[in-house]
This record gives C-alpha cells, sequence and structure tokens, in this order.
C-alpha cells in the first residue's frame, strides 16, 4: 500500500474530551505512484456494534493491496482491537494479522482515524512537532514526528472542502515528507496525501468521490 496507509498515531496531546467526534463515509482516491500505473482506492469507515471498522483497498493489473482495522473510539482516546492486510504483486503475495494484544501502539488503519481527530485539537508546530509511534503491517513499531500545516480549504476532483492538514516526517530520513489534508468534518477521510522523498513527488493521492449520509459528490 502507498505510503499514506503506513502511518499509526499514538501521540496522546490532545486533552479529554477534545477529539473529533466519527462520522461514517464511503470514498474513492485516485493513487499515482512513480514508475506504477494509476489506480483507484477505495475507503469505507462505518459503524458496526460496539466499535468502528476503516477499510482501504487497491486494485490494478499487476498488484491488489487491503487493509482493514477494527477499533473503539470515544472522546478522548482511540483503541486498537484488529488489524489485518494482504498484498500480491504479480500474483505473488502475503497477508498478516495483528491483534489488540499484539499492538502496544495503534495499528496504521485506526492511525488514520486518529491523527485526522487530533489534527483541529493540537498546536503541533515546526519548532516544537508531536511525536508519533505507529506499528507497521508486521507489527514493527516505528517514531515519526508531525506539525500543522497552513491549509484550510483544498479544492480537489471531488470538489472544494475545508481541511485540516498535517506534515509528518521521520527524523532518521529528513530527505522524505508525506503531506495529509483530511475533510475538516469527516475524521479519516483524506482529501489529498502527498509523498515528496528528495525534494520530488513519488506518491500522490487525491478524492475523486465522496458518499457519506446518502449523499455523493463525484
Amino acid at each position: 500500500m502507498p505510503p499514506v496507509s503506513g502511518l499509526a498515531v499514538a501521540d496522546n496531546t490532545a486533552t479529554q474530551g477534545d477529539l473529533q467526534p466519527l462520522a461514517p463515509f464511503e470514498a474513492q482516491y485516485r493513487l499515482e505512484v512513480s514508475g506504477w500505473p494509476g489506480a483507484t482506492i477505495t475507503h469505507q469507515l462505518s459503524e458496526e456494534s460496539q466499535h468502528w471498522l476503516s477499510d482501504m483497498r487497491f486494485s490494478i493489473t499487476i498488484a491488489r493491496g487491503q487493509e482493514r482495522s477494527r477499533f473503539t473510539a470515544d472522546e478522548a482516546n482511540t483503541h486498537s482491537l484488529m488489524y489485518d492486510s494482504s498484498y500480491s504483486v504479480l500474483g505473488i503475495g502475503d497477508s498478516y494479522q495483528l491483534r489488540a494484544s499484539e499492538l502496544t501502539v495503534l495499528d496504521r488503519q485506526t492511525a488514520i482515524i486518529d491523527l485526522a481527530r487530533r489534527a483541529g485539537s493540537e498546536t503541533c508546530t515546526v519548532q516544537a512537532p508531536c511525536d508519533m509511534y505507529f506499528a507497521d503491517h508486521r507489527g514493527r513499531n516505528e517514531h515519526f514526528s508531525y506539525y500543522l500545516a497552513d491549509i484550510h480549504r483544498l479544492k480537489v476532483p471531488a470538489g472544494e472542502f475545508d481541511t485540516q492538514s498535517v506534515i509528518l516526517f521521520d527524523n532518521e530520513k529528513p530527505d522524505r515528507q508525506l503531506r495529509i489534508s483530511f475533510h475538516a468534518d469527516y475524521p479519516g477521510l483524506i482529501l489529498e496525501a502527498l509523498y515528496q522523498k528528495d525534494g520530488k513527488r513519488n506518491t500522490h493521492i487525491t478524492l475523486t468521490r465522496l458518499n457519506s449520509l446518502g449523499d455523493s459528490t463525484d
């Protein structure tokens, strides 16, 4: 999966009651990766009984991938319950699964949601970035930092929306940077994600379709 789905946040800088409430959505993104054919990503956030489910998947001629995460969320926290993923390139791939007992930090799908919920209430800056800890698809913990970007409204193929944007970076790899712009009203819904390496665009994701609460935007 693209770098945007490799993030899982476990920084608790927001105070109790500050996290934005969740809202279900169905979305499609356009994925462009340098050296690969373009693809469509589908992303769905839905509520199931006492928990939430985030499902993200893509498929092109030579590759496919899927990630799903079940988690709980309240006004103060987001908590992973289960994560599974599968990938294949030219018919060769693997699958992974992580249970709550195996996750010392949020899994990376849940973290997309958690980061978006925190973005509107934190004061992370370039001079004082917030820490984030995440588990990759194998359950290995990683450490990144992020700060808020000065982007408040964004026009994408699906329309023009208010946004909350963050810039993420790995302290050990200063040549790489990921900017994610979330929909201001639907935590976890990505308007645009831009991953740069050595100052050049490597991966670009844009929102092309949104279905939410019975409405649709093409």
